[in-house]
């Protein structure tokens, strides 16, 4: 679907974000990126989304991909209902007010918020201010999903319903393509089916963790799972281990 091909950051103060940054997704993969803070993770997000311009290198992205993108915190209107939020983006693609929401509704009731379509944001906790956010960002049908630890404000219990309920939307639409941004380690094995470990600033890919497409309902549990956790903080370790040295 796209790729990231020696991709380099410099922003204008002189900080070298990014350095022959490596990246390859396909359609229907979902794919965490892994590392210490100021790595330079959220910054490929932003390439992608057409926030940023790389510096050197090369990122070839299909004409016409449609992007849905959700962040730590889930930035919505908060004038508006849930329903206009989540029609946002119809509405900003120059459908109708009513058709737009005609649109949305569907899409509230897929993420478990049937019957608060006319709460206002405030109203909502904050698990429930998430799904409307993802509600939005999947109202497009879009061919990749970009999330920028879009359940790091969340209580633990609601991070990993949230996570679950994640991997049975993108079950019923195979072909959607996700790219997580994440500091857990446990977060990237249970929502990925494969992991790029990134080192210190400048950021590029120093490893990668495979992990099977096709889980067990149990898998956090399983001898594999906590395998491949490991896998992951070595890589975590060796890349620290570098810059330290």
């Amino acid at each position: 679907m796209l790729q990231l091909l020696d991709v380099g950051l410099r922003f204008d103060s002189g900080t070298q974000a990014l350095q022959g940054m490596n990246l390859s997704l396909a359609a229907g993969e979902r794919v965490a990126l892994l590392g210490p803070s100021g790595c330079g993770k959220s910054s490929v997000l932003r390439l992608l989304g057409g926030l940023l311009q790389a510096s050197s290198g090369e990122l070839k992205v299909p004409a016409g991909l449609r992007l849905g993108s959700v962040f730590q915190q889930a930035t919505l209107l908060p004038w508006a209902t849930v329903l206009d939020n989540v029609a946002l983006p119809l509405r900003l693609q120059g459908q109708g007010a009513k058709a737009a929401r005609q649109q949305a509704q569907p899409m509230l009731e897929r993420v478990g918020l049937k019957g608060f379509d006319q709460a206002l944001p405030h109203e909502l906790s904050g698990g429930m201010q998430m799904r409307a956010a993802l509600a939005r960002a999947l109202v497009l049908e879009p061919d990749l999903l970009l999330l920028d630890e879009p359940f790091g404000a969340l209580d633990e219990i609601t991070r990993e319903q949230l996570g679950r309920e994640l991997l049975q939307w993108h079950a019923a639409r195979s072909a959607l393509a996700m790219l997580l941004v994440t500091h857990s380690v446990f977060e990237a094995v249970a929502l990925a089916d494969r992991i790029l470990v990134m080192g210190p600033r400048p950021g590029r890919v120093i490893g990668e963790v495979q992990l099977p497409k096709e889980r067990p309902t149990d898998w956090s549990t399983q001898d594999a799972y906590f395998a491949a956790v490991r896998d992951a903080q070595r890589l975590l370790a060796s890349g620290l281990q570098g810059a330290v040295a």
